[in-house]
């Protein structure tokens, strides 16, 4: 089939480019000059496990193709996924929806003949009606449409596994001429087993922010027990790994931490508390979730003020700036939050990661007292304290004896839990872990 991804960021890319390698002919449009020019140069704007490889070479079988036309995009396709973004208002929370809706107006504006609109961002309960609305006015009702809700579980570092290889696949519609076009679309992906679920629209839409919402959960409550742990001398790695076993339970997200962050979890979990007040409904449980994450993104600062006690003038290493590994995304990250504390107080800060310094550049006020390490080695020289804030494999195997003739200190933090305490301590260091 033919088909349009209306904006070539983290959503639409990598879905565009897994629709193209099971076999349809995808255009991905983006009002973003600069990115379509660079895609066609065959560069990536973003960083994705597997995802340059993928690009490169649908284009070279010619399925894959990128356009700043949208209108011709959507008037040459069978169906248009609106992959935009729906970044969360910084005060409230609520998902910022004039993409989706600038997008809905084009598909209508451009509609000439039955076509499927295939809402793939993360969006509140009710959109789909409003887009209906929208689509509706632009057309002037002179043509046929079915609006779909089809919400992306992609996690950034999987993501082109996680599409080709689904726990799941979600259609919201009641349209059985709607139904019939994503199952067409979808064929590939249920002929390897995965499952394709038609639910109605609203509840589509309401299962991606649940899901996220109970992972950060997951995430938070075993945050809880390991802060709980270091006080009544438990540890919170053996409590995980017998909970996990549970079956109703599970061991995935129950990695203690310092927090969870990303594009997804934070802004779904704000997105959904302010959807709820929009209805009269407080979510008690999930307020707790945001609270507990943002103090925990905090918890290696009183490690290190009770172990160096005043942190002006001290030089602190951190090991990783993305939210979690294998990804470049610098949102929400806790080494963002820990790395502006520090230098409030007075620090000096020198961070590496392996593929994250210039977002987290961008993202980052230029200041005297930060600075950017070429390898996780040179980021210690000199260094009172080491902090681990992304659990990337190349940490994982630390040279103890190196770090402590490059460190003039012997304060590790280790916020991923990515080390063992024995062999740290063995070492010289003093050992803070989560919950271990």
């Amino acid at each position: 089939m033919k088909l349009t991804f209306a904006g070539a960021g983290y959503v639409g890319l990598v879905s565009g480019a897994c629709m193209a390698e099971i076999g349809h002919t995808v255009v991905c449009a983006d009002t973003d000059a600069k990115k379509i020019a660079k895609l066609k140069r065959g560069g990536i704007p973003i960083y994705e496990f597997g995802l340059e490889e993928l690009v490169k070479e649908n284009v070279r079988q010619g399925r894959l193709s990128f356009t700043t036309d949208i209108g011709k995009a959507i008037r040459e396709s069978d169906a248009v996924f609106n992959g935009v973004g729906t970044p969360p208002d910084p005060k409230t929370g609520e998902a910022d929806l004039q993409y989706v809706f600038a997008v809905a107006e084009e598909f209508g504006k451009n509609l000439n003949g039955y076509k499927v609109l295939v809402n793939k961002s993360t969006v509140p309960v009710g959109t789909a009606e409003r887009v209906r609305e929208i689509v509706a006015t632009a057309s002037d009702g002179t043509q046929e449409f079915d609006v779909v809700s089809n919400p992306e579980f992609l996690r950034e570092g999987t993501a082109v596994k996680d599409f080709l290889n689904p726990d799941r696949v979600i259609v919201g519609t009641d349209s059985e001429r709607a139904w019939s076009v994503m199952e067409r679309i979808y064929r590939p992906v249920a002929r390897a087993g995965r499952p394709i679920i038609q639910t109605d629209v609203k509840s589509a839409e309401i299962i991606k922010y649940a899901s996220n919402a109970f992972l950060a959960t997951k995430i938070s409550f075993i945050n809880e027990i390991a802060n709980f742990c270091v006080i009544v001398g438990g540890n919170a790695k053996e409590v995980a790994r017998g909970m996990g076993f549970d079956t109703r339970i599970g061991s995935r997200f129950l990695s203690a931490g310092i927090g969870f962050g990303g594009s997804c979890f934070p802004k779904d979990v704000k997105a959904l508390l302010h959807t709820g007040k929009e209805h009269g409904y407080d979510f008690t449980i999930l307020e707790a979730v945001r609270a507990a994450n943002e103090k925990q993104k905090l918890l290696p600062i009183g490690f290190l003020k009770k172990s160096l006690k005043a942190l002006k003038g001290k030089k602190i290493a951190i090991w990783g700036l993305s939210f979690k590994p294998r990804t470049d995304d610098v949102r929400e990250a806790p080494a963002l939050l820990i790395i502006e504390t520090l230098l409030k107080a007075g620090a000096s800060v020198v961070a590496f990661d392996p593929v994250a310094t210039e977002n987290a550049k961008l993202s980052l006020k230029s200041h005297p007292r930060l600075k950017f390490a070429r390898d996780q080695y040179a980021a210690t020289d000199g260094a009172d304290a080491l902090v681990v804030a992304t659990e990337w494999d190349e940490f994982r195997t630390a040279d103890f004896a190196d770090l402590q003739k490059r460190m003039r200190g012997t304060v590790i933090v280790d916020g991923r839990n990515i080390f063992e305490r024995a062999e740290a301590e063995a070492a010289g260091f003093t050992y803070y872990g989560v919950g271990v």
